[in-house]
Parts: structure tokens; C-alpha cells; sequence
């Protein structure tokens, strides 16, 4: 049977210089942008830890204990759906989202940025403002009618897991604009770039 060696430092050293790592130019504007998403998602980045401990609760109860709650069950569910949603922004922020890196990487930092800036207005930003403007009522209407779970035992107040959706595409949409405003930044010099003191690899 052949072995398979991974090469760790290539691959390492493949991401570090893939199309992701284009140096977008920090403005001010973007800082304040980055560091509100940024504050959400080391928050909620917690969900991923009481995610896996209610799992294991629920684990030991139905199969230790032969009990089983439908409202645990259920905020397992919810804590997986806060934690996916809210991570879309903060991996936006990151750039940590799938890239076509093998066309990408041919592409000169500029063209780059162009096809990052108008990608970002012209596709990722009307899609999040789509998705509020439809989430917006689907959500209002849950609250004024006080919406539980269908299920015996489930969840009450549905209408706050639904508000994740909007709290999360505002997130997405403002990762989006302080993605764009960087990109345009390294193409025009507007907004005006922070000096390199205060500039990151990102």
C-alpha cells in the first residue's frame, strides 16, 4: 500500500500566497466596519462551545438516562443556525471563503480588486439587501404573533432565532461594503489608505 506524505510547510506556504492574501489598504471607515463584525463574531464564535456540550448533554440523556428534551433538541438546532449565520460575515471579513485560486492567483493585485469590487456591489450586496427585505415582515409577523415551535415541549418565542437572519445580512452586507471600500481604496486612493504603521497582512 502506498503512503501518502503531506507536506505541511507547502501547504502552508500555497494559502499564504494565494489570490486571498491581496494587501487591501485599511481606511478609517473600514476599521470602525471591521471592528464591530469582528466584535459579533468572536462573540458568537462561543456558539461552537455550547453547541458541542448540549450535543453531548442530549447524547448522555437519550442514551444513558432515556430521556430526550424536544427543546434541547431544538436550541441545538438554533445554536448551530447563530453560529453558521453570523460566521458568513466574519469569514467575509477574514477573506476565509472558497476562491477559485487556480485562475485567481493569474490575475495582477488590481485586477483583482476589481473583479472583488464589483463582484461585491453588484452580486453580494443587492443579495443581502433581497434577503432583508424579505426577512424583514417574516420576522415581524412571527413576533406580533408571539410564534412558538409546532412541536410538544418545543421553543417559545421563535421570532428571535428568526431575527438572526437579519442581524446576520447586516453583518454580511457591512463585511461586503468594508471589503469593497478596501478594494476601491487600493484602486483609486479613496478612501484614503491609514499610513503603513498602521496597515495588517489583510
Amino acid at each position: 500500500m502506498t503512503k501518502i506524505k503531506l507536506d505541511l510547510d507547502k501547504v502552508e506556504q500555497a494559502v499564504e500566497h494565494s489570490s486571498a492574501a491581496v494587501p487591501y489598504p485599511r481606511t478609517r471607515i473600514t476599521n470602525v466596519i471591521e471592528a464591530v463584525i469582528d466584535g459579533f463574531g468572536r462573540f458568537f464564535s462561543w456558539a461552537w462551545v455550547l453547541l458541542m456540550l448540549l450535543v453531548v448533554l442530549n447524547v448522555v440523556l437519550r442514551y444513558a438516562l432515556n430521556k430526550s428534551f424536544v427543546a434541547l433538541e431544538e436550541l441545538q438546532w438554533h445554536i448551530y443556525a447563530v453560529g453558521f449565520m453570523i460566521g458568513l460575515s466574519y469569514c467575509v471579513l477574514k477573506d476565509g471563503h472558497v476562491r477559485v485560486d487556480v485562475v485567481a492567483e493569474q490575475f495582477s493585485p488590481k485586477k483583482r480588486a476589481t473583479i472583488e469590487f464589483l463582484g461585491t456591489i453588484l452580486f453580494l450586496i443587492p443579495f443581502c439587501l433581497f434577503v432583508l427585505y424579505y426577512a424583514y415582515p417574516f420576522v415581524e409577523r412571527s413576533f406580533l404573533i408571539n410564534e412558538r415551535s409546532a412541536n410538544p415541549g418545543g421553543l417559545p418565542m421563535r421570532w428571535i432565532i428568526k431575527s438572526v437572519i437579519l442581524v446576520a445580512f447586516s453583518l454580511l452586507m457591512m463585511a461586503g461594503i468594508a471589503r469593497a471600500l478596501r478594494a476601491l481604496s487600493l484602486l483609486t486612493g479613496f478612501p484614503r489608505p491609514l499610513p503603513e504603521t498602521d496597515q495588517d497582512q489583510r
